[in-house]
């Protein structure tokens, strides 16, 4: 029988229980409350007070005009940036030139360590800095071309003076040569002498030999370029009349361009049979039998500027020499961006061809026979172009490059 049913009222001791654990919760958490007031609160660090609303008002003021001064900046240098692709052209230009002229200062570095000769005035200026060349005139030639180099003195090449003042205007000549195979020989005896006599020799640290034509252009390159700061290095055959003049007139006219290659651009078969002059041992590398060469400038005369140079000059233990040399130096500029240069004056034949073309106004660069590969009999024939095809001493003096 229940409670209820009997009449009586009592305390419920389910209620009593519940009071008192509502009364155990909230002193519980005014407990946790004051607990974790005093072990929790953070300190503020020493030296920092609070900052005040007018403090936090400066600080979004400043905020404001350093996000204000940093939005202008950004948008000035868009608007520089985007000035024209020139600006960008000319930064890469200005990048790639002092890299270029870095990797010459190391290359000449390397040389000199290497014991490579470097001339007087070369000396003389090291204080200073170099001076600055329109072109250097390399003539290739033997340790037999004796009268070959005295024919080319006789005519086109000044001597003395006259050669030093030709370097006042802005031009290097020299015979370039390098060393017998017997060091210290008959052969070095005599060029060393010849050079004391004339003084106008390129000595390269380079065994001479007819097969080894492509590594002499480039051992000429890199020594030249690292002796000489020239817009432009030149190569002619010891066989062939220069109007030297009109070879500086042709190769000012593009001194304000980067990488040039100049010459009479040809391309000849390739030639597998084995015997045969101009016999490529390599033929497979250019395709079947009856394949052409690649365009390139031929031997007798070519140019090229600065940078070509200094490319040759850092890269010569990596560029691959070909049996012919005018195909060498073709091959090493494939893979560049160079601007090649087709000029037909400087491949101009013998008398008459160069003597109607000069009285017609159209004066030769460069004279010789195809069918020699130079002047046939040069040593003996030389006066004879110069006298007929020659551009006259009073243009070279003259000419302003």
């Amino acid at each position: 029988m229940s409670w209820k049913n009997r009449g009586e009222v009592l305390p419920s001791r389910s209620i009593v229980t519940q009071r008192w654990a509502l009364l155990l919760c909230v002193a519980s958490f005014c407990a946790g409350m004051l607990f974790t007031n005093r072990m929790w609160t953070v300190p503020e660090p020493k030296g920092l007070a609070r900052s005040t609303s007018a403090e936090s008002e400066k600080l979004n003021v400043v905020s404001e005009g350093c996000n204000s001064r940093i939005l202008q900046e950004t948008q000035d240098i868009y608007k520089e940036a985007f000035k024209g692709h020139g600006s960008l052209q000319n930064l890469d230009k200005t990048i790639s030139n002092l890299e270029m002229e870095l990797a010459a200062a190391r290359a000449a570095q390397e040389s000199i360590r290497s014991g490579a000769p470097v001339p007087d005035d070369i000396r003389m200026s090291e204080s200073s800095g170099k001076r600055k060349y329109l072109m250097v005139v390399g003539i290739n030639t033997a340790f037999s071309s004796r009268k070959r180099r005295d024919s080319v003195r006789a005519t086109w090449m000044p001597q003395g003076e006259k050669r030093k003042r030709l370097e006042e205007k802005g031009i290097i000549m020299r015979f370039v040569i390098g060393h017998s195979a017997t060091s210290g020989g008959i052969l070095d005896r005599a060029i060393e002498a010849e050079d004391r006599k004339h003084g106008d020799f390129l000595r390269l640290n380079h065994v001479e030999g007819y097969l080894e034509l492509s590594a002499k252009t480039k051992t000429y390159f890199s020594t030249a370029v690292n002796l000489w700061d020239a817009d432009f290095y030149v190569k002619v055959d010891d066989d062939v009349h220069v109007n030297i003049a009109t070879l500086g007139d042709t190769l000012a006219r593009h001194r304000s361009k980067q990488r040039v290659y100049i010459g009479c651009m040809k391309s000849g078969p390739v030639l597998s049979q084995k015997g045969v002059r101009y016999h490529e041992p390599e033929y497979w590398k250019f395709g079947e039998n009856g394949n052409k060469y690649f365009r390139h400038a031929t031997g007798q005369l070519y140019a090229i500027s600065n940078d070509l140079a200094t490319y040759i000059s850092i890269n010569q233990n990596v560029l691959h020499k070909y049996a012919n040399e005018d195909v060498s130096l073709g091959s090493w500029f494939i893979g560049l961006d160079v601007e090649h240069i087709d000029d037909r004056r400087l491949c101009c034949g013998t008398p008459p061809d160069c003597e109607w073309k000069a009285q017609a106004g159209n004066i030769c660069v460069a004279s010789f026979d195809w069918s020699c590969s130079g002047i046939c009999r040069s040593a003996d024939r030389m006066k004879e172009v110069h006298r007929r095809c020659g551009e006259g001493e009073n243009v070279l003096w003259s000419a302003s490059f």
